[in-house]
């Protein structure tokens, strides 16, 4: 039985984490659903950016590279992450973007198997991860990358000759989760390392890198972390391979002793050689003040929620006969509910003008992310009568919504 709106009010009124909604600047009649793409504004960021730009900046000038703690924000903002993806200490460093954390870990992974030439990944992966793979084993000599049909196919595709794997915790289309355990047991049975895309999951649910033997992995912290746009990025090595791993950025700030300004390279000891340039403080200081929501907020309980409202969501939207490409079973599904429609953009974009704001990712999926934190179940209950209107009434079909933006 579908519930009335009334019965949704009675969910934010009961929910632990409604007090979380507050902390964002959300506008008014927007109902947001792409968190799963650019994450809302946390209300503190502006200040402490504010803070950094007219004092730590504007006044400390340089000196706040020492009295600010500049230097050291990638291996503390590193150390603040660490449990969201359950993570020790020193295994994760806040740097650079995904792409060229994956470029770093991936090449690190393929030098730790020689022998061993091929890096499997999914077909269907983040573009991104796809092209750097191929950049990877484009530079190094002998090996190859594969793609995947799926990663159902992977146990078929483990030979003597994969070094290493490289899959995405949940299918930024469609929303599926993979069993992160399973799967990296599997691959290091075979003698290969793995390495998981956590951009979609972190923040999303509880992740155990640690608890399940993950080798790397790499995130970004402008979804679910809410760090704002192109806010930097983060790489976990395992403890047990950072003294034998070698990353292919060699730049100062990963040397031992950066301010000898010697000519030969020597990284740090631990996470501390996969940072490479001087990091963007804009970036990293935003973050942190993102972090310091997520530093009060209960994983177990975002989860939950996050399950709740994509089954509710789901519920919503049965009687539309919209194809779910997102699975149902709730150990298998992230935060966000794919739907799939012939005309998905143009209905996403009436949405858009209508204040209920997801996104589309071609061919046909209009995708919806559900962020514990902000989005409410009424919220939800709204987004698909919304969602129902527009369809019926056909508005969708007008021009305006046909033309296609740069960014979808």
């Amino acid at each position: 039985m579908t519930r009335t709106r009334e019965e949704c009010a009675a969910l934010d009124a009961a929910d632990p984490l409604a007090g979380f909604r507050a902390e964002f600047a959300l506008p008014e009649g927007v109902i947001y659903l792409d968190g799963n793409s650019l994450g809302a504004l946390p209300r503190r960021t502006p200040e402490r950016v504010r803070e950094l730009v007219e004092v730590e900046w504007g006044q400390q000038l340089i000196r706040s590279w020492n009295d600010a703690g500049w230097f050291a924000l990638p291996h503390t903002l590193g150390a603040r992450i660490a449990p969201l993806v359950g993570a020790a200490a020193g295994q994760v460093v806040v740097c650079d973007t995904t792409s060229v954390n994956l470029f770093k870990v991936l090449t690190a992974a393929l030098r730790l198997r020689p022998g061993r030439r091929t890096v499997l990944a999914e077909q269907a992966a983040f573009p991104t991860d796809l092209y750097i793979a191929e950049g990877v084993t484009g530079l190094v000599e002998g090996t190859r990358s594969v793609l995947l049909p799926s990663a159902a196919d992977l146990d078929g595709m483990l030979d003597e000759d994969v070094a290493v794997v490289l899959l995405s915790h949940v299918d930024y289309r469609t929303g599926e989760l993979l069993d992160m355990a399973g799967i990296t047991r599997r691959v290091q049975q075979a003698g290969a390392l793995m390495i998981w895309d956590v951009c979609h999951s972190v923040g999303a649910l509880p992740i155990e890198l640690d608890a399940c033997g993950v080798d790397f992995a790499v995130g970004c912290t402008y979804k679910y972390l809410n760090g704002g746009p192109g806010s930097p990025a983060f790489l976990y090595a395992a403890e047990r391979h950072q003294a034998a791993a070698a990353q292919p950025l060699s730049g100062w700030f990963g040397h031992a002793r950066p301010f000898d300004f010697e000519p030969g390279y020597e990284p740090l000891p631990g996470i501390g050689k996969f940072l490479t340039s001087s990091p963007s403080m804009l970036g990293q200081v935003a973050l942190g003040a993102s972090l310091d929501i997520w530093e009060r907020a209960d994983l177990q309980a975002v989860r939950a929620k996050s399950l709740a409202l994509t089954d509710l969501f789901v519920e919503l939207v049965e009687p539309l006969k919209l194809e779910v490409a997102t699975p149902r079973a709730s150990e298998r599904r992230g935060s966000q509910i794919a739907l799939r429609h012939p005309d998905g953009y143009p209905v996403v974009q009436a949405l858009i003008e209508r204040g209920v704001i997801g996104d589309f990712r071609a061919p046909d999926l209009m995708r919806f992310g559900f962020t514990p934190l902000y989005v409410g179940y009424r919220d939800v209950w709204d987004a698909a009568h919304h969602l129902a209107e527009v369809l019926e009434s056909g508005e969708w079909r007008a021009e305006r919504f046909n033309r296609r933006g740069a960014v979808t």
